[in-house]
């Protein structure tokens, strides 16, 4: 019954992944996998078992014929002991030891799978590494599987020896007794043979290891060193002729007698190994090397720097000399103002809560803790825009059915302009509520497959239980929902009983035998996290951490950026993955990091899409030209479909990966340098600044549209910035095209390392000085708090751009507080400007686009006629409405705040054009100003409140 109970299990796992394959339509993927896991672990685990095993019963059939006894000793008197305990059930130990050890080696060798089929389909790199002049793909591909065939020989060997001996001694053809050990012939032949196997196999190991030489992390940099060519090579070479020398040795023991010459080659394989292998090396490196370094490891730091940068993909990086002036003239200053597109203000990992608060809509539905930016054409227009799914959350109710039957799907879209907010600070969306606004087109809203989608659900089968959308009753009367069925052909259909029961045993529940509304026409949906999806189906490939959704001809579609990633390109530096992509954005999150496997090659070979309606998998060949994905291509056909598949519609939403520009600007840190002698030195070597918003791990970088030096249009493009070594002045700012346009190329304006120009931490702290008492205003009482948004830099009239959204949200944890923009920061140079929008901030700084000439008045002469009156009022109407916003603030009133607020912003406007009317006047006299400061209020306290955005400080001066 145990055995049935299990059988039944690991079928069931089986035969489910194989139904979930064909619901997907990618069975060959499935049935490749499966096949080539299984024939490599039996034919691991026959072999092993067969070398083990024939040796045990060699060794048993060579046993002495005489009766252990007669050897006499304790030692004697022990294995006897001994054997008389194994003898009795000497069958049953032989059949299950060698099925444990069948089962252990056959299951690690199904595991090398992939080294199985990157050998057997290789494609060719075309290119030869500089040392032993072959192909790549003989490192990427024939290298490992050699390594993978030594390693399993070698443990075949010395398990063959162990067990062996121990039959031998059982059964007397092996004895210990002082002075030393001694054998029968039959023994001593028997284990010459294994030694000298082993000895056999030492010395192709040699040999192969001269090829794993373009490994060594001996040198300066990683990759064969001067050391490890003019020394270990041939140290490798001579070893491999000495073990071959000692493995004929141990043979010679089979014909001679005695154990002279299995000692003599056991003793100079050691000797020449401590000698030739260790000693020699040591010696070269400590004399040779270290005296000279620089010298001696130039072309070993060339190699590597060519190598490097070829398998990261930067080797076509443009590095460009930048200026980074802190000032300019006016008029060149206020024509690039011109040209500044709309900067994305609203910042990503700020607004979750803000999304969840103004669109959550009911409780059971979710957003992401992070949001996503893509690009969307608004008005004709490619603006930055903020998006994400509004996924299905926790029952209000948990049980089975809630769970699984009804709360299947989330449902909507939602997207707001990255730069443009409304008066109280909120994003202006472009698609928003329940059902969605058209603002991006008709689309299918229905989420089923997501990134926070339940474990299961039970869908289909023609009974509308599924929880659609809530609808609002005009009578007061009805469940105040709508409900649906799914339509869509994804998931497992589950109308059989045998498939159910398949089910219930893998999720260990009943009720899916046992509920009604399970009918023939009922489809299971699980695997439904888009990354999970896609690796499924491309298990070969390493997934970026962050998928986003988009619309496209009508559907929701989850965009996965798929990357072909090795540690075994020769020469290139390996460096951790996990390590290189982790920034404030993954430390935030709650999703796992990326592994910390070590790496030297990537290519973001493969863009995946998911349907968030029908989870239909979609893989197209972004770099066609990678020999490792055109390796795998090979093992798994007709997987990937081609580059040209694409549709223009989805080609729009395709973008840069994060995650490679993250590990390209790791590596650019040190490989922007391609002098040897200036790299060996390292003087200019770069690292990713800390993000200034925590100070501990690395700032993350930033999708925004920018126009580069020497370019006529804005591009979206990923950028980031960089530090020097131990410094916290900016050396660099590199960019990518973001929008997935052909030979794209990174592009780097490096700034002259003779000045220095505030890097992002310095920026940091020159706002947080000089925007302090603004700061400290929006904080009221301390009942408020401000979080600054991501610290985006731009090039910018010849110099560099700084600009901070500052975001405010009530101090107090509560369930409905969110974060609103208050102001933006803008810095160049050293000059500084707080704005309400980007225009204020960017007019403080450098002035207003047209200047009116500030005509001299004289306090004695009359005023014009209705010019002061209107500039009295208007201050009148301002310190009112002021007034009476300080007073709803601290009643708690924020309805009769957000009121005044609107108040104020009308009396500002007429302030305005009374100013506008006493400057145009030759006779007309200021009238004091008085002094207005706005007060901001927190801004989840409830629906209608209002921003500090709404409170623009009035001038003072007509000529500010």
């Amino acid at each position: 019954m145990i055995v049935l109970v299990i059988f039944f299990f690991v079928f069931a796992g089986i035969f489910t992944d194989w139904l979930w394959f064909d619901s997907v339509g990618y069975t060959s993927v499935f049935s490749t996998m499966l096949v080539t896991q299984l024939l490599l672990f039996v034919f691991g685990a026959l072999l092993m078992a067969g070398i083990v095993g024939g040796n045990m019963i060699l060794a048993y059939r060579a046993r002495p014929l005489f009766g252990i006894g007669m050897f006499g000793g304790a030692s004697s008197q022990g294995a006897d002991r001994y054997r008389a305990a194994v003898d009795p059930h000497r069958k049953m130990v032989f059949i299950l030891g060698l099925a444990v050890l069948g089962l252990f080696t056959g299951s690690s060798t199904a595991g090398q799978w992939k080294t199985w089929l990157l050998w057997l389909n290789g494609s060719s790199f075309d290119r030869p590494d500089p040392l032993f002049k072959m192909d790549i793909s003989f490192f990427m591909f024939t290298y490992p599987f050699i390594r993978m065939v030594l390693t399993f020989l070698f443990t075949a060997v010395i398990i063959s020896i162990i067990v062996a001996a121990i039959v031998h001694y059982l059964y007397g053809g092996l004895r210990l007794q002082s002075p030393g050990v001694h054998a029968t012939r039959a023994a001593r032949i028997h284990l010459s043979v294994l030694v000298g196997l082993f000895v056999l196999l030492k010395a192709i190991a040699y040999w192969v290891d001269r090829f794993g030489l373009v490994f060594s992390d001996r040198g300066k940099v990683f990759g064969a060193s001067y050391t490890d060519v003019n020394a270990v090579m041939p140290a490798k070479s001579i070893l491999a002729i000495i073990a071959l020398i000692c493995a004929a040795l141990f043979f010679a023991g089979v014909i001679r007698p005695g154990g002279m010459l299995p000692g003599v080659g056991l003793g100079l394989l050691v000797l020449s190994a401590v000698l030739v292998g260790g000693v020699y090396p040591v010696l070269v490196e400590q004399f040779q090397v270290k005296p000279n370094q620089q010298s001696k490891e130039q072309d070993s730091i060339k190699r590597n720097i060519e190598a490097t940068r070829d398998a990261y993909g930067v080797a076509s990086t443009e590095v460009a000399p930048y200026s980074a002036k802190t000032q300019g003239t006016q008029q060149e200053l206020q024509s690039e103002v011109s040209t500044i597109p709309g900067v994305r203000l609203l910042d990503p990992t700020v607004l979750s809560p803000t999304f969840e608060q103004l669109q959550q809509i009911k409780g059971y539905y979710q957003f992401p803790d992070q949001l996503d930016v893509d690009r969307y054409k608004i008005d004709g227009v490619s603006r930055d825009t903020v998006v994400a799914v509004r996924e299905i959350g926790q029952p209000p109710d948990r049980n089975w059915i809630n769970d699984h039957l009804v709360y299947t799907h989330g449902f909507g879209f939602v997207a707001g302009p990255g730069s443009k907010t409304d008066p109280q600070g909120k994003p202006d969306f472009i698609v928003k509520d329940i059902p969605p606004t058209n603002g991006l087109g008709t689309f299918e809203p229905r989420i089923y497959f997501g990134e926070n989608s339940p474990e299961y659900s039970i869908v289909g089968g023609g009974k509308k239980i599924e929880l659609d959308f809530p609808e609002q009753s005009n009578t007061g009367q009805g469940s105040g929902q709508e409900n649906f069925t799914y339509t869509g052909k994804g998931g497992v259909p589950i109308g059989n009983f045998f498939t159910r029961l398949l089910y219930a045993g893998k999720y260990s529940e009943t009720n899916l035998l046992l509920s009604s509304d399970i009918n023939d026409k009922s489809r299971i949906l699980y695997n439904r996290e888009p990354r999970e999806r896609v690796q499924q189906v491309a298990p070969f490939l390493t997934l970026d951490g962050d998928p986003y959704p988009a619309v496209v001809n009508g559907r929701i579609l989850w965009i996965v950026d798929g990357y072909t990633m090795s540690e075994d390109y020769p020469y290139s530096e390996r460096r951790s993955f996990g390590d290189m992509t982790r920034d404030t954005s993954t430390d935030r999150l709650l999703t796992p990091q990326q592994p910390r496997d070590h790496i030297n090659y990537i290519r973001n070979s493969v863009k995946a899409t998911v349907d968030a309606y029908d989870g239909t998998v979609s893989l197209y060949a972004w770099d066609d030209k990678d020999p490792l994905l055109q390796t795998w291509q090979k093992a798994f056909a007709g997987v990937i479909k081609p580059k040209s598949e694409i549709s223009p519609q989805l080609m729009e939403h395709l973008r840069y990966p994060e995650d490679l520009f993250k590990v390209q600007r790791d590596i650019l840190g040190n490989y922007h340098v391609t002098d040897a002698n200036a790299f060996y030195g390292g003087q200019d070597f770069w690292k990713v600044p800390e993000d200034p918003a925590s100070s501990k791990t690395k700032q993350p970088p930033y999708y925004v549209t920018l126009r580069m030096p020497n370019e006529t249009e804005p591009r979206f493009s990923l950028t980031t910035t960089m530090v020097p070594n131990n410094r916290d002045n900016l050396a660099a700012f590199m960019a990518v095209d973001a929008t997935g346009a052909a030979g794209t190329k990174i592009k780097i304006l490096q700034l002259p390392s003779d000045t220095t120009i505030p890097g992002p931490k310095q920026a940091q702290n020159t706002f947080d000085t000089k925007a302090a008492s603004v700061l400290n205003d929006l904080r009221i009482g301390g009942t408020t708090e401000t979080l600054n948004g991501n610290l985006l830099t731009l090039p910018f009239g010849g110099g560099l751009l700084y600009v901070e959204p500052v975001y405010v949200q009530p101090k107090v944890q509560n369930s409905a507080r969110y974060p609103t923009l208050a102001r933006v920061l803008v810095m160049f140079g050293s000059d500084v400007g707080i704005g309400t929008t980007l225009k204020d901030a960017l007019d403080q700084v450098f002035g207003q686009g047209q200047q009116t000439p500030t005509v001299p008045t004289t306090p004695n002469q009359p005023a014009t006629p209705g010019v002061t009156t209107d500039l009295a009022n208007a201050f009148d109407n301002v310190q009112k409405a002021y007034d009476d916003g300080q007073k709803a603030i601290k009643g708690g009133d924020f309805a009769a705040y957000g009121e005044a607020q609107k108040r104020l912003a009308e009396a500002l406007k007429q302030l305005e054009n009374a100013l506008g009317k006493q400057k145009s006047s030759p006779t007309a006299t200021p009238t004091a100003t008085p002094t207005v400061t706005p007060t901001p209020v927190p801004s989840a306290a409830a629906a209608t409140t209002a921003t500090p955005a709404a409170t623009p400080t009035p001038s003072p001066t007509p000529s500010s």
